[in-house]
């Protein structure tokens, strides 16, 4: 009869783990989908990022490139207008230097005209001008006085004409010297002009470029805001995941307990009337009897403390488990550093003392005392007690493997293996 009862109660056992399995598994699945799906969203995030950066960095370079080239343009039309300016000038410069030009030679013409007619009226009257002069001529001072003034006025008119041609010859001089200037000006004016043309189609074709910067850079930026959203997303699925599989998984490990516990409760009534049918003399001849064989029960049933000692002091426990505080959770993981779940991290940190416990917070459970260095057992959850209240634990993959208050959840039992 206890033998069919231990059977049903293991039975019971295995079919609840089975059902906890094929849950995680299913559960598995889906969070292995979601962690892909965000890992490929987080490359593609880098990738989108690094695209972004790069086209910020081409902008600035071709930004750069723009401001030199506008103020080459700046300059560039600055000269023109100077330039232009200076055209003016010339322009000016030169309609004046005409009208001297002109004046000075219809001067010269006219000296010249009068020249010649004093010059025929002389050699007209031929020597009887001489003749004239001596005879009208006072003395011979006079005489040489007359002769002299013709002369001056032959040499007067000479200079004068040769005056008036360098004259007229010096403003043509001017006037080729300004009309050279005038067509140098017009010819850099020309040159100008090109420059401007090229400078103002090299902007062009910069600015668009930074057009086509600009359209690359917003399309660059609306895919990695779709996979920031992606990221978001799946960090939701698997926060929902995980938090399903807990509860499911604490609700697994109830019904479970449940099970074991009405299976236990039928075992233990089993023996009790098996014990009532023959025990009645033992009861009341050896009442010690009786309680020895409770409390032999009790250790059967799963006594919460081991009946050696290991050795390991509970503080050593707690300072090692305390040097992962800040790593990772990761459901089913029981790597220390790279991640482990709550009973994942507990059989490490055990294991590294020689040690050995089962991967789950289920089979952990029982009661006593807490001291540093014992397993605080939850609904689905396990920790290692560091004294003065508090736990070091791997508690979710949000916070990852830290320390917090050991009420923080309701305690379901305490164990202790050290």
């Amino acid at each position: 009869m206890k033998l069919q009862t231990k059977k049903r109660v293991w039975s019971a056992v295995l079919v609840a783990a089975l059902a906890v399995a094929n849950f995680q598994a299913v559960d598995a699945s889906t969070m292995s989908k979601a962690k892909d799906a965000k890992k490929q969203a987080e490359q593609e995030l880098n990738e989108a990022n690094r695209q972004i950066e790069e086209i910020e960095q081409q902008k600035s370079q071709l930004q750069g490139e723009i401001d030199e080239k506008d103020a080459e343009l700046v300059n560039l039309l600055v000269n023109i207008g100077i330039l232009e300016d200076e055209l003016k000038d010339k322009n000016v410069q030169l309609e004046q230097v005409k009208e001297d030009l002109a004046a000075a030679e219809q001067t010269e013409e006219k000296q010249y005209a009068s020249m010649k007619k004093r010059i025929q009226f002389m050699y007209e009257r031929g020597d009887t001008a001489m003749v004239e002069a001596l005879l009208g001529s006072a003395d011979m001072s006079d005489f040489l006085n007359r002769v002299e003034y013709v002369s001056e006025v032959y040499e007067y008119d000479r200079n004068l004409l040769t005056q008036y041609q360098t004259t007229v010859q010096q403003v043509a001089d001017l006037k080729i010297s300004v009309e050279t200037e005038k067509s140098e000006l017009e010819a850099m004016q020309e040159e100008y002009a090109l420059q401007q043309d090229s400078l103002e189609h090299v902007l062009a074709d910069k600015r668009a470029k930074m057009g086509d910067y600009d359209n690359q850079m917003v399309t660059a930026q609306a895919a990695a805001e779709e996979f920031r959203q992606t990221i978001i997303a799946q960090n939701q699925i698997i926060q929902e995941e995980e938090r399903r599989i807990r509860e499911e998984e604490e609700r697994r490990l109830r019904e479970a307990a449940e099970a074991e516990a009405r299976a236990r409760a039928a075992q233990n009534n089993a023996g009790g009337n098996t014990g009532g049918g023959s025990g009645g003399d033992n009861a009341s001849g050896n009442g010690a009897g009786g309680t020895s064989t409770g409390t032999g029960g009790a250790a059967d049933g799963g006594g919460a403390n081991p009946g050696y000692s290991t050795g390991v002091s509970g503080g050593a426990v707690v300072s090692y488990a305390c040097q992962f505080v800040g790593n990772p959770y990761v459901w089913g993981g029981t790597s220390l550093t790279n991640g482990a779940d709550c009973s994942g991290f507990v059989m490490s940190v055990f294991a590294h003392f020689g040690i050995s416990l089962p991967h789950s917070s289920a089979a952990m459970q029982g009661y006593a005392n807490a001291q540093p260095g014992d397993l605080i057992c939850y609904s689905g959850h396990v920790a290692i007690y560091m004294g003065g209240g508090q736990i070091v634990h791997a508690q979710s993959t949000a916070v990852g493997i830290t320390t917090s208050s050991a009420t923080y959840r309701t305690i379901v039992a305490v164990r202790r293996v050290l």
